[in-house]
């Protein structure tokens, strides 16, 4: 029953992860920590985290890593296989679409039509990582619960992404750096 739950949960999230990865994170999130309880919400922030340090896309490593977690390897397996195989079958079919109707202005109109809700999704997903790095998972936002240490390395690594284009690994690493720097120091 759980290999089911796993796949039918992952191919939900590659069904309707149109954006991409940071767009499958409200989805992923809901799947994983609402819905199934497989994770906690700060598991699920370590688990973006990780997914961005390996390498390919976040909704393919977070089903290998939840299946792992939750079934084993085939669990890996079952999560992996759902959360693909709806992406390969729609690209195989709009691969073959787009090529044929490319300069339709119907088709040009929907693809910008989905824009801004893919934008909304990943905007949606960043705060909720956001509030859990500055806040924990209490819920509450309260000035005095701050963790300014994160909210400083957040911008310092804004800074080195956006102003002085800063390789996003090495300011992955930096971050890291960084933390266990204040955690060594008492902050």
């Amino acid at each position: 029953m759980i290999y089911l739950q796993l796949f039918l949960s992952f191919l939900q999230i590659g069904l309707f992860s149109f954006g991409g990865g940071y767009a499958a994170m409200p989805l992923i999130r809901e799947q994983v920590v609402t819905t199934h309880g497989w994770l906690s919400m700060g598991e699920f922030t370590d688990l973006i985290t990780i997914s961005q340090m390996t390498p390919g896309p976040i909704a393919i490593n977070s089903a290998t890593f939840v299946g792992l977690k939750i079934a084993g390897i085939p669990g890996a397996l079952v999560s992996t296989l759902g959360c693909i195989l709806p992406s390969c079958v729609i690209v195989t079919i709009i691969a073959k679409l787009y090529l044929k109707y490319r300069g339709m202005e119907l088709l040009q109109g929907v693809l910008n039509s989905l824009r801004p809700a893919v934008v909304a999704m990943i905007a949606s997903a960043g705060i909720s990582i956001l509030t859990t790095a500055f806040w924990g998972n209490s819920g509450t936002i309260a000035l005095a619960e701050t963790r300014w240490s994160m909210v400083v390395i957040f911008i310092l690594c804004v800074i080195l992404l956006q102003k002085v284009k800063m390789n996003p690994v090495w300011v992955m690493l930096l971050a890291g750096a960084m933390k266990v720097g204040v955690s060594f120091i008492g902050g």
